[in-house]
């Protein structure tokens, strides 16, 4: 029986959220601090659930990166890591991943973050990342995602995406999951075995 193991990443393989940590890298704090306060209507009604969280996601990272040329955002994304990318693994989950992978099994995380700055954490390991995709025209970013947001049900269909031969009978394959939040209940509740909250 082959075994996939899939990890949230962000709380799950990190201390804290990636793409606020980001922001705070490429302007400082205080600038993040005024970003935060200019979108906190919109933060406000994202935590009572009345706007998707994937629109409030989408607009700071707009103001932030729209029009910046993508190979300027991924060389910022790979310096992003090399500087703090240490600094914000949580080392209890990185081992189980390691132990994972020298176990040969296959390991896939999939993320609400955006692909550009989780792939970089994981260099040339063997790992599949899936994660928000953002939208890219003549070489600049839109500012806008091309995929809904890795978030909930969509964590389990972008999966499924990436892995289809789960779509047919499960008993080849022992799916082994990891999560911290909310977003995360639909992949847990689909895998065999569900780890929730950090190690």
């Amino acid at each position: 029986m082959k075994k996939i193991v899939v990890f949230d990443f962000d709380g799950t393989l990190t201390t804290a959220d990636t793409l606020i940590a980001l922001l705070r890298f490429a302007r400082g704090t205080g600038y993040l601090i005024f970003a935060l306060l200019l979108f906190s209507p919109l933060l406000v009604l994202m935590k009572l659930h009345l706007v998707d969280n994937g629109r409030t996601k989408e607009r700071l990272f707009s103001f932030y990166f729209k029009g910046m040329p993508v190979e300027m955002f991924d060389e910022f994304c790979r310096w992003f890591v090399d500087e703090w990318g240490e600094s914000l693994r949580r080392q209890s989950t990185w081992q189980v991943l390691r132990q994972a992978l020298l176990n040969g099994d296959d390991v896939v995380v999939v993320s609400a973050s955006i692909d550009n700055w989780v792939k970089p954490f994981f260099g040339d390991m063997a790992v599949t990342v899936v994660g928000t995709q953002v939208g890219v025209v003549d070489g600049r970013l839109t500012g806008r995602f091309t995929t809904p947001n890795c978030y909930g049900a969509e964590k389990v269909r972008r999966l499924l995406a990436v892995r289809p031969e789960l779509r047919q009978s499960r008993k080849d394959y022992f799916v082994v999951a990891y999560g911290d939040s909310r977003g995360d209940r639909e992949m847990l509740d689909f895998a065999d075995e569900r780890h929730y909250k950090q190690l």
